[in-house]
């Protein structure tokens, strides 16, 4: 196996550094943690990375947040602001070797009364045996750890870490501190972007909260000629937007399907519609969407609208016949259905109770008189004995008990006063007095 290349470490300063072209985004990098936007809940007066610094005593922590919120730069800002040595490393790049240098550099370091922040992007790239490499020189103070990562940390980094760690959530960036971004680079610029006034309401959603993209779309602008004015429709030609977030493997997929969900479950329409809009430019196959449709009809609604479950099997069919993006319409048609359709769990919650009972009560028998017999051994034995075919009683209900004998009746099924169910409980109402009336006309035989 080829053994990964070591990060280089940071050059010194060189005679001609200055003159060296920098991208817009470089040359605009926040160089004090007051000049950091869109993170007020960490870094405002009452944030908890603030009051950390405030006291000077940084502890390790993981930064979870989406690409181009400023991870990487507030991890700098740290190191100088708390006088530490800035170690960063990136997980894609470093192997275990890289890694021993930097936690003896940090041992020598601190011999010396110094101490070293190291900065490590893409976390949740390494390993569990790598994670747990960090755990000693982490826990004895050797190293201050400032993780950076786009995905879960629940799932990607190991508790014993982040038992060690704090976990801060940066957000995406609003389009409020990507106009600050913009107004940043005009002022570095010293010229407006060439961008009409819908223009320039548009390319922040273009960034789609990056503010790292958003430098780099505004740098592409500034390169076109002086006298250029862009509006919306020249603007989307001249960039490109900003792929949507989203990974069929990582954490946004079940983010995405979890806000579909439970839009469904709130009758949103509209909200469920977008949602599901978001997963398909995301990418998403359109088949796994109809499977968690069909799911939900049989979860959420159940037979408070029984069409609710038609209309998503339909929608499924019609995909498979007519496939993208023709197909895709049948199954925002089953979004819609299922949105404004009556909502019932009684199904859920009755399978799972009698899921649990089933459980509970082992191997009872059923009584006998509902046993069939087709041997005359076991007509003998009294199998079928006392059964009362309902079909031949009045109103085809015979009232007879059907639970193993010994055990309690027990009510699974209970549906609310909603959609179709509303018949429906009147009926089993209706067949529990019949079924109480039988039992005291057996108990005066």
């Amino acid at each position: 196996m080829a053994k990964a290349p070591s990060p280089r470490k940071q050059a010194e300063p060189g005679l001609f550094q200055a003159q060296a072209p920098r991208p817009l985004a470089d040359r605009l990098r926040p160089t004090t943690i007051d000049e950091v936007v869109g993170q007020d809940h960490l870094l405002g007066p009452n944030g908890p990375i603030r009051r950390m610094i405030d006291a000077g005593q940084l502890g390790s922590m993981i930064l979870w947040g989406p690409p181009g919120c400023g991870k990487t730069t507030l991890a700098r800002l740290l190191a100088q602001r708390t006088n530490l040595h800035f170690e960063p490393l990136s997980a894609v790049f470093t192997g275990v070797a890289d890694l021993r240098r930097v936690f003896d550099a940090a041992r020598e370091r601190r011999l010396t009364g110094g101490g070293t922040l190291l900065f490590i992007d893409e976390i949740h790239r390494f390993n569990r045996a790598q994670q747990d490499g960090f755990l000693p020189f982490v826990e004895d103070g050797t190293v201050t750890l400032v993780g950076a990562t786009t995905e879960n940390p629940s799932f990607e980094l190991n508790a014993a870490l982040l038992s060690r760690a704090q976990v801060f959530v940066l957000r995406r960036l609003t389009d409020e501190a990507l106009e600050e971004i913009m107004r940043r680079a005009e002022a570095l610029m010293e010229r407006s972007l060439p961008l009409d006034a819908d223009a320039r309401a548009t390319l922040p959603a273009l960034a789609d909260g990056d503010g790292r993209y958003l430098l780099n779309l505004a740098e592409a602008l500034f390169a076109l000629p002086g006298d250029t004015m862009l509006d919306t429709a020249q603007l989307l030609t001249a960039v490109q937007r900003r792929a949507p977030v989203y990974d069929k493997d990582r954490e946004e997929h079940y983010n995405l399907i979890s806000a579909l969900h439970k839009s469904l479950r709130g009758s949103d329409a509209d909200a469920a519609l977008y949602w599901f809009q978001r997963i398909l430019v995301g990418g998403e196959d359109p088949l796994y969407v109809v499977r968690r449709l069909v799911r939900f009809a049989t979860e959420d609604i159940g037979l408070a609208d029984p069409q609710a479950l038609v209309q998503a099997l339909s929608a499924w069919d019609a995909y498979d016949r007519l496939g993208s993006p023709e197909g895709e319409l049948a199954i925002s048609q089953a979004v819609l259905y299922l949105a404004t359709a009556p909502k019932s769990n009684a199904n859920y919650v009755a399978f799972k109770d009698a899921a649990r009972t089933a459980r509970e009560t082992g191997s009872l028998m059923p009584p006998s008189h509902i046993l069939n017999a087709p041997t005359k051994l076991m007509k003998q034995l009294g199998y079928g004995a006392g059964y009362r075919y309902d079909h031949d009683t009045k109103d085809g209900f015979s009232g007879q008990n059907y639970f193993p004998d010994g055990m309690a009746r027990r009510q699974f099924y209970n549906p609310p006063e909603r959609g179709f169910e509303r018949d429906i409980k009147k009926r089993l109402e209706y067949w529990a007095k019949r079924r109480i009336g039988a039992a005291e006309d057996e108990g005066d035989k």
